[in-house]
């Protein structure tokens, strides 16, 4: 599933054909994705600007001059595709309708934005501007790891006590928004901490140092588009590159990278989910 990096790289991406822009027509081509579509979706899309697209945590929002607000979740194989519009030095023509294109936005000046999500595990909801906080997917929430609220004294607050392994705990979007699989295994690989460990019993110190590696790690993942595994594409269909820079999601068996470390990855299984990390210098 898309983590942080991939959504802001979309929302970056779209943001040129969209901010600004009035959506000449809206296409929907079923009436559900994971859940029913909003009803009448393309009669209230249809004729709004776009005032503004911004993230919160795993989702994208499209504020709309109507007073409403487009709620996008990208799912496990959901993607924002545009065409018709020059995207650097390249003009991606429209391409042919394809089997999962669900949501077709043609936007005034020529472009068109498809969402294409071949699992429909993907999200699109309309929700008052005004109250687009309080919608359930978002109410609950903790802090963007790149807001003022997510600090060291912050952290240490939430973790302090936490029964559960540190893996888990920095999963939990109530404790920081956005943060998944991929970079929760890579932030705790350069901190040196075992993600076995219960959050609890990690001293201070060790638990402030995690708010600028966490920081470092989603900086230089948006830098490089993201990471590309399986389904996700930026918006103009390329594909991220973080994953190249992996030190250890998905290495099992190689060796460690840290300095003097003659450990290799190890792969295990916590809640039902692939962690990697090096047992000889995490800790």
């Amino acid at each position: 599933m898309p983590e942080l990096p991939e959504v802001e790289t979309v929302r970056r991406g779209l943001e040129p054909v969209m901010t600004g822009r009035r959506i000449a027509r809206a296409e929907v081509r079923r009436p559900d994705l994971r859940w029913p579509l909003p009803e009448r979706m393309a009669e209230r899309l249809t004729g709004a600007q776009v005032q503004g697209l911004r993230r919160r945590s795993k989702y994208i929002l499209a504020d709309l001059s109507t007073g409403e607000t487009l709620l996008i979740h990208l799912g496990m194989s959901g993607r924002m595709l545009i065409s018709g519009q020059m995207l650097g030095e390249f003009h991606h023509d429209h391409p042919a309708p394809a089997r999962h294109d669900h949501i077709v936005l043609e936007m005034e000046g020529g472009a068109r934005v498809t969402f294409n999500d071949a699992r429909r595990f993907g999200m699109m909801d309309l929700l008052p501007t005004a109250a687009a906080e309080a919608h359930p997917l978002l109410a609950a929430l903790g802090p963007e790891p790149f807001g003022n609220a997510f600090s060291e004294p912050y952290l240490v607050a939430r973790l302090k006590g936490r029964n559960t392994p540190v893996k888990a705990a920095l999963l939990d979007q109530a404790v920081v928004a956005g943060l998944g699989n991929i970079y929760v295994c890579e932030v705790l690989y350069r901190a040196g901490i075992d993600p076995r460990r219960k959050a609890g019993r990690i001293a201070a110190d060790r638990v402030a140092a995690l708010v600028p590696l966490i920081r470092q790690v989603l900086a230089e993942a948006i830098e490089a588009g993201g990471s590309s595994l399986k389904d996700y594409r930026q918006a103009d269909g390329e594909l991220g590159y973080f994953q190249h820079a992996f030190r250890a999601y998905d290495r099992e068996g190689a060796p460690c990278l840290t300095p003097g470390c003659p450990g290799t990855i190890r792969r295990i299984v916590q809640s039902g989910r692939s962690t990697w990390f090096c047992p000889a210098c995490q800790r």
